[in-house]
């Protein structure tokens, strides 16, 4: 069986990641998608949480699992069999970071692949960094995510309606 792992701190997930995960599971036999638990950056919503949105908005999908990870990901591809990293590509600036986590990875293990998947156009600009401040902003974020997770940033970032001075969304 053919397994691949697609990692990222998905903080929120948006529809430029459901998109690679969906295009990803059309190629190999099973997709993990891996939530870690430690990025090296500020985040909004707990490991736990990132997991359980990720999960909701791929449950219609039979060969996609969603798990939580603190280690290396290419300990976690070996741990779980996986022959392949999977990867989003936005832009051309993504470019230099994937290639040198690619080649890292490969030093680290060499049987493991690197995939990177170009997002689709009508995508390029999401990233879970866009997301968040639209909504901080209190803008509409409704069409780069899925109900649950726009939900969800909802309630962290509660709009206040100046017409009655309520807070609401």
């Amino acid at each position: 069986m053919t397994i691949a792992i697609y990692p990222g701190s998905f903080d929120p997930v948006h529809n430029g990641h459901i998109d690679i995960a969906l295009r990803a599971a059309v190629i190999f036999e099973k997709l993990i998608v891996a939530v870690y638990a430690r990025p090296y950056k500020d985040v909004l919503f707990t490991v736990t949480e990132r997991a359980e949105m990720f999960r909701e908005a791929l449950q219609d999908t039979s060969n996609i699992e969603v798990c939580e990870y603190d280690c290396l990901t290419v300990d976690l591809a070996k741990q779980l069999d996986a022959q392949a990293i999977v990867r989003g590509m936005r832009m051309s600036s993504d470019f230099d970071l994937e290639y040198q986590m690619a080649l890292t990875n490969k030093a680290l293990d060499t049987g493991i692949e690197t995939v990177c998947l170009f997002t689709n156009l009508n995508r390029a600009f999401l990233s879970s960094s866009t997301v968040k401040q639209v909504a901080i902003a209190g803008g509409d974020v409704s069409g780069m995510v899925p109900e649950h997770v726009r939900q969800a940033l909802a309630c962290k970032f509660p709009r206040h309606d100046k017409s009655t001075g309520h807070e609401g969304r």
